[in-house]
């Protein structure tokens, strides 16, 4: 093949055939290549930023913070959206090559191999925020103590006098559900207390889910008197699902959140949520994609940020019934 027609493959251009393309890439991945550059040369001055979706709360905070770090560096955001999806849309990877962009910073979102290995070998440094799943290790990530946040979510509601204490979590493929859910069983294990596995639900992280399955569990026969939602968003839902239901929160049932987004200060009552630090795990994540895009390798491609639970009015003491 000529030398322009590689070359438009490398640089992403729009006008090479499928399978011209497709041969290209085959042989790049084949023979490992990758493009070697000085810090910045040929690069554009733009993060490329893609979420699963962008209907949220969550999301203006993670945007918050690869803006800041972007705009100290003089770099802009391209912000995009994969429709739900866990793994991007090949065209957002053809349009990051395009671009020749800076970096990538994926929320909620995984890259396929393939994927991955396109960006790599044109040197477009790549860091994923809350990974879904396990990440190799070579893939830069930045995550929150998860476990952790369901544990103490969890022991703040037995310390409380609960024992019979349901869990809202997210989807249950996703890494940082499934984290929370294990800390709230360990929670629930070292007091002594029983698992239930009717009182575990499995959510979407949005209000719907929320009020879906808090009205399930809430109309149960035997019903909880305490609930750890695995968003705040979820805890909103079920806010909602027990003034339907003319439950009193905090004085029928107990609720604590995650996230601490704005808004859970705002709620009536105000929401007892862990804090998971979101912005600064963007900011994380957008210093380690510069520092990776300059050629520099840090001691740690992965970090994980503490939470902790801040405590406001949506928890009390347990009461007989």
């Amino acid at each position: 093949m000529s030398v322009p027609t590689v070359s438009k493959v490398l640089n992403g251009r729009a006008d090479v055939a499928p399978e011209t393309r497709a041969r290209v890439e085959e042989l790049i991945h084949r023979h490992g290549y990758r493009r070697r550059r000085g810090p910045g040369a040929g690069r554009s001055p733009t993060i490329d930023l893609v979420f699963h979706e962008l209907d949220s709360a969550w999301a203006i905070e993670v945007i918050r913070g690869v803006e800041r770090i972007a705009r100290s560096e003089g770099l802009s955001v391209v912000l995009s959206e994969s429709g739900g999806e866990q793994t991007p849309r090949d065209a957002w990877v053809e349009a990051v090559l395009g671009r020749q962009s800076t970096a990538a910073i994926l929320v909620f979102s995984d890259l396929a191999p393939d994927q991955q290995a396109r960006l790599t070998a044109r040197s477009i440094p790549f860091v994923v925020v809350d990974p879904t799943g396990d990440t190799e290790e070579d893939v830069p990530s930045i995550g929150s103590a998860n476990w952790n946040g369901g544990l103490v979510a969890t022991r703040h509601l037995i310390e409380l006098g609960h024992e019979r204490i349901a869990v809202i979590g997210g989807p249950t493929d996703v890494l940082c559900s499934r984290a929370r859910i294990d800390g709230y069983r360990s929670a629930l294990d070292s007091a002594g207390l029983p698992v239930d596995h009717d009182l575990i639900r499995s959510g979407d992280f949005h209000i719907e889910g929320g009020h879906s399955h808090g009205r399930d569990l809430l109309t149960s026969p035997d019903p909880p008197t305490a609930v750890f939602a695995g968003s705040d968003l979820q805890a909103m839902g079920l806010y909602e699902a027990a003034r339907e239901l003319g439950v009193r929160i905090p004085e029928d049932l107990s609720v604590v959140g995650y996230d601490d987004l704005p808004v859970a200060r705002w709620v009536g009552p105000p929401l007892t949520t862990v804090r998971q630090p979101l912005t600064e795990m963007a900011e994380e994540a957008t210093r380690l994609a510069l520092l990776l895009s300059r050629g520099q390798q840090p001691p740690n491609l992965r970090l994980d940020l503490a939470t902790n639970l801040v405590v406001r009015q949506s928890t009390a003491g347990s009461r007989p019934r």
